[in-house]
């Protein structure tokens, strides 16, 4: 397996023992910078594991509350958690947004625990978030605080008040296009067919990001989006211009060998839609066996 197999061999060369099967329920947590991003970047997965009746839940880190080219503070904070919360009820999925002011997240010992008390609290079998390597600071700092609170969930005098995991979970990057300091590692890569509606349905009620370009929109631009009023024409506008509209069916194509790899040729390359993730080292030590019980998407 090109993919997983040599990072799933050196982390269990350092394993004092083999990880335990998942258990049949599974828990899963997807942390964003801001309230989109872990709906775009994993809403599909979200979807599919909410579907066969696993938990999942997505955090917003920062509140996005100058998220907008007009709008800004409360009052666009509020719309924007009303905006995730309308998109969790298309996903199956339960959602929170930190009170943290939007470009001002810092990677504080603070947050560290917030983090750790998160994954502890929802008791996570996997855990999704940005690489530490971004275009935006609060994303950039999402990902070195997740990953700075791998291994610390299970460590028990860190953060006493909340109950310590018995086992260190999976962690994952979300997949990204920037290539340093090294570009990002399809080791997972899952289809979306079967739940594209569903996770298009969802983001469409991202309107301030998505209909209304967010913090690098423009009146002018806003012109170009059908009105509200014509709900319709919007999603067949999003489906064809919007970039994230796009977005799950370019990855499908950037990522076909890990595709194929994980349901094999015929149904690898019919793939239309896809999502992938890049293992975490600091995390759970995985086989390729334990990912598919993990992500039971694969037949």
């Amino acid at each position: 397996m090109r993919h997983l197999l040599p990072v799933a061999a050196l982390l269990l060369a350092a394993a004092p023992a083999a990880a335990a099967d998942p258990p049949a329920k599974l828990r899963v947590i997807v942390f964003g910078a801001h309230p989109d991003d872990a709906e775009l970047k994993a809403g599909g997965t979200a979807a599919k594991w909410a579907k066969l009746g696993h938990e999942v839940k997505l955090v917003s880190v920062t509140n996005g509350d100058i998220g907008h080219w007009k709008e800004a503070g409360g009052p666009l904070a509020r719309r924007r958690l009303s905006e995730v919360r309308a998109a969790a009820k298309f996903l199956g999925v339960t959602t929170e947004v930190l009170d943290i002011h939007d470009g001002e997240l810092e990677p504080t010992l603070e947050n560290r625990k917030t983090i750790t008390r998160l994954i502890r609290n929802w008791r996570a079998d996997v855990v999704i978030s940005h690489r530490p390597w971004d275009y935006h600071p609060d994303h950039r700092y999402v990902g070195v605080l997740v990953q700075d609170a791998a291994f610390m969930v299970a460590v028990p005098h860190f953060c006493p008040d909340a109950p310590p995991l018995k086992e260190n979970p999976l962690f994952l990057y979300a997949s990204d296009g920037f290539k340093k300091p090294y570009p990002f590692k399809p080791d997972i890569a899952v289809s979306i067919d079967d739940v594209i509606d569903a996770k298009l349905d969802a983001i469409h009620q991202l309107e301030s990001q998505l209909y209304e370009g967010g913090a690098l929109g423009s009146e002018e631009a806003f012109r170009l989006v059908p009105p509200a009023s014509d709900q319709a024409a919007r999603k067949a506008w999003f489906r064809k211009e919007h970039p994230w509209g796009k977005r799950d069916a370019a990855a499908a194509d950037q990522y076909r060998e890990a595709l194929v790899t994980w349901y094999g040729p015929e149904k690898g390359k019919a793939v239309k839609h896809a999502e992938a993730f890049e293992v975490c080292e600091y995390g759970r030590r995985v086989t390729p066996e334990q990912v598919k019980k993990l992500f039971p998407f694969y037949e």
